[in-house]
């Protein structure tokens, strides 16, 4: 009878066989448990991941400012210096927002991006801390500049999740493209929020632009190239802000429309920059 009552007092902990000593077999174990341990160690993992990026995000301004006391300047004269400054914004925008909401699954595509980025930056753009040309010398710099990179650093965060709402709102193979993704609703909502900040402060860079370019070449307005596709990015991307309020629009139009609004801002850095000769070819 003991040596029943102790098997008996195991049985709770078993799922899925007889216990021992009576058909031959030993206990399996629980499934609970295992899940139990695996959300522990999932949790801690985010947890260090969360620090990472936030120490990976000082290291970028750390380097930012490093550049700067290097030439005694604002640190935003080249695409190298933009480069640096936009992988900076974006990994604060994703670490600022994981304080607020549960990140966690967003972490691994921003940090990708942002060593993309960095690659590419250290290695085909890559240019001597030098002086900036004499336009450049102006308190506009560190206003217009820091806003544009601002700017371009959240709407990263949101092209990314519009692109990821895109995926996991089709269908693949009768299930979820990623079963750890938010559902796409909450996806959506998301990429929304970002773009609602995203959008003035592009605005806000559309028009100090003006503005300097008024004070350095005596022109609000002189059909450069830089300052065409910097007015092109804002009208697509209004047309998202446009389709996303209208209710006929389909949610995944809108998104779409705001990946073209991306994919305009990565012309207009890299192929506008090299390609285009216009009053900002010293931006290369």
């Amino acid at each position: 009878m003991r040596e029943r009552a102790e098997v008996g007092s195991k049985v709770p902990a078993i799922v899925g066989g007889p216990a021992d000593g009576e058909g031959g077999s030993a206990p399996a174990e629980t499934g609970f448990a295992t899940a139990g341990e695996t959300a522990v160690r999932a949790r801690k993992a985010a947890g260090v991941a969360g620090s990472l990026s936030w120490l990976g995000a000082g290291f970028l301004l750390l380097s930012f400012a490093l550049r700067g006391f290097a030439v005694d300047r604002f640190p935003l004269g080249n695409l190298f210096e933009f480069s640096i400054g936009g992988a900076f914004f974006a990994l604060a925008t994703f670490s600022v927002a994981s304080t607020r909401r549960d990140l966690r699954w967003l972490g691994v595509f921003v940090t990708a991006f942002v060593t993309l980025l960095l690659m590419v930056a250290s290695t085909a753009w890559y240019v001597e801390a030098d002086e900036v040309v004499p336009s450049l010398n102006s308190y506009w710099l560190p206003i217009h500049v820091t806003v544009a990179t601002l700017a371009v650093g959240v709407l990263t965060v949101g092209a990314i999740v519009s692109g990821l709402y895109l995926l996991s709102d089709r269908e693949v193979g009768g299930e979820r493209f990623w079963r750890k993704l938010p559902p796409a609703q909450s996806l959506e909502k998301l990429s929304y929020s970002l773009h609602i900040i995203g959008f003035p402060l592009w605005s806000f860079t559309l028009i100090a632009g003006a503005i300097w370019a008024r004070e350095a070449w005596g022109a609000y307005w002189t059909w450069d190239p830089k300052e065409v596709w910097t007015f092109v990015i804002w009208t697509v991307y209004a047309a998202y802000l446009h389709a996303r309020a209208t209710k006929t629009t389909p949610r995944r139009t809108a998104n779409w429309i705001a990946v073209a609004g991306f994919a305009c801002i990565i012309i207009n850095y890299t192929v506008v920059n090299f390609y285009f000769i216009g009053m900002h070819s010293y931006a290369q």
